[in-house]
């Protein structure tokens, strides 16, 4: 039982050192490793590639940014409209939207903002007013927001993103 109260803290330590280590940026160039059958999201990429759906955010329905596949897209606060605060392993978590070939990236559906695609840390990723969008690896189904402000940094894309 004494083992057992020691061990709890410290996984718990573990568990949110984990966490934090998956949402920051490195500056070193290593590439973390999967553990053994654990998919490894990839960058979504596709030339025209963001569509809108309707979703609950914050118990309230709103018109999202999607990507082809329906899932839900979304920013991080700490990046700028040209630097991607995000690489490296938060990337495997949160995979950025990525074009293929040149040109700008399209909507299925009129937008009111500016779509765009802009060099970062990630490939040539697309942007919404000026806000780099990624997928989350939580989210395993179309509609689904389970990124909505965790961390206090990450936003689902809506339409009325300024």
């Amino acid at each position: 039982m004494k083992n057992l109260r020691r061990a709890m803290p410290m996984s718990i330590v573990l568990l949110l050192a984990l966490l934090v280590a998956a949402c920051g940026s490195s500056t070193g160039s290593s590439t973390p490793t999967p553990a053994a059958n654990t998919p490894t999201p990839t960058p979504t990429t596709a030339p025209a590639n963001v569509m809108t759906a309707t979703a609950t955010v914050k118990g309230q329905s709103a018109t999202i940014l999607t990507n082809a596949s329906g899932m839900t897209l979304y920013y991080f606060k700490p990046d700028t409209a040209t630097t991607s605060a995000c690489t490296d392993g938060c990337a495997t978590t949160w995979p950025p939207l990525l074009m293929t070939g040149s040109g700008t990236p399209t909507s299925a559906t009129t937008l009111s903002g500016t779509l765009t695609a802009v060099s970062s840390g990630n490939g040539n990723q697309v942007e919404y007013n000026g806000h780099l969008l990624y997928t989350y690896s939580g989210d395993t189904a179309p509609g689904q927001t389970n990124g909505e402000g965790l961390f206090g940094k990450w936003f689902v894309a809506t339409t009325d993103l300024k």
